[in-house]
């Protein structure tokens, strides 16, 4: 009986995950991507605003 509720636990939990990837199936991707453009290509500081990097650097 303990096992066969341990059985249908687990399977719920992996139709739950598999509903859950089907709704959002990239949820990290485009926030890496927006970090990566602000950050300075020439030191790789993280650059807050449009103004220039503390480097220096205008891009």
């Amino acid at each position: 009986m303990l096992f066969k509720i341990i059985t249908l636990f687990l399977v719920g939990m992996a139709v739950l995950a598999m509903f859950g990837k089907l709704r959002m199936p990239r949820i990290g991707s485009g926030r890496k991507r927006q970090l990566d453009a602000t950050k300075c290509p020439k030191c790789g500081a993280y650059r807050i605003g449009k103004g220039p990097c503390a480097c220096g650097h205008k891009g």
